[in-house]
């Protein structure tokens, strides 16, 4: 039997108003809220001040309160409030991916020790319900990829520049001023949003708990309008991917902007969406597409986990109970372009096999094949005059 709910929420943002909106319009869910978290005493509100408090302590120690939702930036304080609702027996919800991902082994025993649910469906990947998935459907299915764009930031931004040739600083502009980007764009630019989703979903994917620090993300940043026209000429899309495959006892995992043909299903995902693919060796090869930024398509996300506490669901964490001594690792051969000017000095012996060169006046660029141990090891990816973008193997086209 569903049980009605009594909510306290930190934080009344972008996604804790979303949030409120799509409580109000859905009728169906059993919770309503008692008490709102905020810092700023002086910003006006939308919703009467009986709701909102300025203390943490009438959420976390009002024993009406049955659901604590952290709805905040800051992954410090988000920590704090997480663990203390967790250990004071209260279910918690989530949308803070660089936090869970920060402190996964932490709160998996959080929630363990206490016998407490934490729920996280609005930190990747917004309204595709992909941990969901890949925690019920995909529960004894051998996987042996996930991969797709998780960020809608940078996804909206590289749309524009292919769909409307604008510049990539008019486009981060216009994501910015669409509250897809935040005023400081480089968690989303540089691929630190999409790596913390990445390292959630390995947890759910393949068992392993990953510290992010172990995973190589490398975002648009560098990306030129040299890189842009060579990507039209050959008729692809530059997308920024987080891929995760598993290769026998190892996995790999990384995020990095890669030549996207036509073939494949992450062409078509535009502006601020999400695509997301997930290979197994029973379910074969599936595609999820959703939006991936905004108050809405998070609030929705959050929604959804408050509908299945109304009755008791937990994550079981089933892939982390199979001992298979999977290892997070870099030992792939990975097929790149690169591109460099004058000023920069590659070592050819670097490759595997060297596929195209081209030298230019004021661009260069390799196209071949390397361990991408041997790339992360080199330096290139640190150097500012120098941009990597992935080209899948033909026959993973």
């Amino acid at each position: 039997m569903s049980k009605n709910l009594k909510l306290g929420i930190f934080g009344f943002g972008v996604v804790g108003q979303g949030l409120y909106h799509v409580l109000e319009e859905t009728k169906g869910i059993k919770a309503e809220i008692l008490k709102i978290c905020v810092k700023n005493k002086h910003k006006k509100r939308t919703l009467p001040m009986r709701y909102f408090t300025y203390s943490k302590e009438d959420i976390l120690n009002n024993p009406e309160v049955d659901v604590v939702l952290e709805l905040i930036d800051d992954p410090v304080a988000a920590y704090e409030i997480v663990k203390a609702a967790l250990k004071s027996g209260k279910a918690v919800v989530t949308a803070n991916k660089k936090m869970v991902a920060d402190h996964m082994t932490e709160l998996f025993e959080l929630q363990r020790k206490y016998n407490v649910p934490l729920l996280y469906e609005g930190s990747c990947c917004a309204s595709i319900p992909i941990i969901r998935n890949l925690e019920e459907y995909y529960d004894n299915d051998l996987l042996s990829a996930v991969e797709g764009i998780f960020n809608g930031s940078t996804n909206y931004i590289l749309t524009k520049v292919f769909s409307e040739q604008k510049t990539f600083d008019e486009a981060l502009l216009e994501a910015q001023e669409l509250g897809y980007a935040e005023s400081d764009p480089s968690l989303d630019v540089e691929g630190y949003d999409a790596k913390y989703k990445l390292c959630i979903i390995l947890t759910h994917a393949f068992g392993l708990f990953v510290n992010p620090e172990e995973v190589i993300n490398y975002g648009i940043q560098h990306i030129s309008a040299f890189d842009i026209k060579i990507a039209r000429e050959r008729g692809y899309k530059i997308k920024l991917v987080a891929k995760s495959r598993k290769i026998e006892n190892k996995v790999v995992a990384m995020v990095i902007p890669q030549f996207v043909s036509q073939k494949s299903q992450l062409y078509k995902v535009e502006r601020e969406f999400n695509g997301v693919i997930v290979e197994g060796a029973f379910s074969e090869h599936q595609f999820f597409m959703g939006k991936g930024a905004g108050g809405y398509p998070t609030g929705s996300a959050v929604l959804s986990d408050i509908s299945a506490l109304t009755y008791k669901y937990k994550y079981e964490y089933k892939k982390t109970k199979q001992d298979s001594g999977l290892q997070l690792s870099t030992d792939i051969v990975i097929k790149i372009y690169l591109r460099f000017d004058h000023s920069v000095s590659i070592d050819r012996s670097l490759f595997d096999q060297i596929l195209e060169e081209y030298k230019a006046l004021e661009n260069q660029y390799i196209i071949g094949e390397i361990n991408f141990t041997k790339l992360v090891e080199s330096n290139l990816l640190t150097n500012n005059n120098v941009s990597v973008i992935l080209l899948e193997h033909e026959e993973e086209d």
